[in-house]
């Protein structure tokens, strides 16, 4: 039994090293610590029935019939197989605790990168920006978002979220704790030097616990190559982890330098989610269009400037558009049906200005289909389904979306208004503080923190949280919300008042809402019809709203569900 476990710590020791050396996946090295396990008991009888003698392998001689007595107990049986496993435990525990307990060991160094066990991971850093001109972040960056892109897809492989990678950016930390706090065991880091038309982009992929360099290389080229390169780091990030390569794209074309330079610069703009950006990225998305007409990731993402932007305007805006974000995307499609990204935004101007419920599910599961590793594209169907009254699928599309890009203000505010939904007030108050945390001037993750705390009687908390809102229309909803449950009446009816004066074109949904709460059943259901008038994007969120729970037992109810074509049940 000794030498069983002997030979146990000699195979765990010979099998690591040959392991690493032919790249084999580490739960090889965990199926051969069962097997031996599972040998111990196989040893522990044959040792018992037989033995090894100079004349070779015997069976054990029974006892002679007539031989004394033994002052063996009754049930020796049990007690010599507990002896044996007891000596066979002590044998094997040098060899289990190397690999289980001692740092360095196989099964420490998992946990130290993950935590937990999955499948293999990474994350992409921002690259470095080493050209002269520091305003170049934005190609650097985008240069990193689209090489995440492209590993999202490989099946088998979980990429962290851009949100979550980009918060490493300028942190000096050791790569080792950059891993820790991003759950990964691989890292995608690079730098990127843009001098006119020259491009020159290195890539080196690190295995995070050991630092050891698993691959890396330098590509230069014209800015025209730059989408070719990307895809060539993608593949061989995917043939360094052993992972399926990532199939060539049949749409790979060559894309004129300026155009992508002012596709990068539109995308950096819709990073930063303000009215203003929004105008930038809309600007540069156009120019791209013009120079490019048939650059599906220009149209999909001049779509989805001019969607947000009539979202978060505080002023009034042209209707049209709305119809001009639902051209580009049915542009983008058209030039390129396999671009997660142009189904995503359509999904979204489908079922926040058209109200075309089927078709906005159609496009946003085409999407998640499409893009797996895409966040936005599950919150955004998450927000869907929870207006609709599917709740646990809703909460399962929400979570989903917090797992791959845990850093994800959007991604945290839809769970907390799933959980709010769905009663759980407590869950829904830490999610939505996360997203607060993450982007604490988000004005739909301030709203979601006021809703949250109005709904748990905490009047209070939620005066405190739309007080420090830079948003116009987030601080006069709560304010209105919340001094009308503190009893401040005159307080709460001057917020309302300035919330219909500034903002009633803009925010018909909201002042229905503070209708609804206040009682006041037909002031509410008036302003929801101006809503539905002014198409207003809240109008997802109708059916499920708990704000608005006072009007569910009036007759007015349910046809308005039918007029917009939601489920009455």
């Amino acid at each position: 039994m000794v030498g069983w476990g002997v030979v146990c710590f000699a195979m765990l020791q010979v099998y690591e090293p040959v392991m690493h050396g032919l790249h084999l996946p580490e739960w090889t090295l965990s199926f051969v610590v069962v097997a031996l396990a599972f040998g111990f008991p196989i040893t522990a009888v044959l040792s018992w029935v037989f033995d090894l003698k100079s004349t070779g392998i015997e069976r054990t001689t029974p006892a002679a019939e007539g031989s004394p007595p033994t002052t063996v107990p009754r049930y020796r049986g049990l007690r010599l197989a507990l002896v044996l496993l007891g000596l066979g435990a002590a044998a094997a525990a040098p060899g289990l605790v190397y690999f289980f307990v001692w740092p360095g060991s196989p099964s420490r160094r998992a946990d130290v990168a993950t935590g937990v066990p999955g499948p293999p991971s990474i994350a992409v850093l921002p690259f470095v920006n080493l050209s002269s001109d520091k305003e170049q972040d934005y190609f650097s960056d985008g240069v990193a978002e689209e090489i995440l892109n492209a590993l999202a897809q490989v099946q088998g492989l979980r990429v962290i979220g851009r949100t979550s990678s980009f918060s490493m950016k300028g942190k000096n930390e050791d790569l080792r704790t950059i891993a820790q706090r991003l759950n990964v065991a691989n890292l995608l880091e690079g730098s990127v030097r843009k001098s006119g038309q020259r491009v020159r982009i290195t890539a080196q992929l690190i295995e995070a616990v050991e630092g050891s360099h698993l691959w890396s290389q330098e590509f230069d080229g014209d800015l025209s190559d730059t989408f070719a390169v990307q895809e060539k780091i993608a593949k061989a990030v995917t043939s360094a982890l052993r992972l399926k390569l990532l199939p060539s794209r049949t749409d790979q074309r060559v894309v004129n330098g300026e155009v992508y330079d002012l596709f990068l610069k539109g995308t950096q703009a819709l990073r930063e989610g303000t009215p203003e950006a929004y105008q930038r990225a809309i600007g540069s998305f156009e120019r791209a269009t013009v120079l490019d007409k048939d650059f599906a990731p220009a149209w999909a993402g001049l779509a989805e400037a001019r969607i947000w932007l009539l979202g978060v305007s505080e002023e009034q805006l042209p209707q049209e558009l709305g119809a001009r974000a639902s051209a580009a995307a049915d542009r983008a499609i058209a030039l390129a049906p396999d671009l997660a990204d142009g189904y995503r935004v359509r999904g979204v101007i489908r079922r926040d200005l058209n109200r075309d419920w089927a078709g906005a599910r159609a496009d946003l599961e085409r999407a998640v289909a499409l893009g797996p590793g895409d966040p936005e594209a599950a919150a955004q169907l998450s927000y869907l389904l929870s207006g609709l009254g599917e709740i646990r699928e809703s909460a399962a599309q929400a979570r989903r979306a917090t797992s791959i890009d845990p850093l994800s203000s959007t991604a945290w505010y839809v769970l907390a208004d799933v959980l709010d939904i769905a009663g759980d007030l407590e869950g829904g108050r830490d999610a939505a503080a996360r997203a607060l945390a993450l982007s604490q001037d988000n004005p739909i993750a301030s709203i979601v923190f006021v809703g949250n705390r109005i709904l748990a009687g905490q009047p209070d908390a939620a005066l405190a949280q739309a007080s420090r809102s830079k948003s116009g229309w987030v601080r006069l909803t709560g304010t209105a919300l919340a001094a009308y449950d503190l009893g401040r009446t005159a307080e709460a009816n001057s917020a309302l008042e300035e919330l219909i004066t500034r903002f009633g074109q803009v925010a018909a949904y909201q002042v229905a809402e503070v209708f609804a709460w206040r009682g006041e059943l037909d002031k509410a259901f008036q302003w929801l019809d101006r809503a539905v008038a002014q198409r207003d994007p809240g109008l997802t969120y109708l059916k499920t709203d708990p704000i608005l729970r006072r009007l569910y037992g009036d007759p007015r109810w349910e046809e308005l569900l039918r007029r917009l074509n939601l489920p009455t049940r």
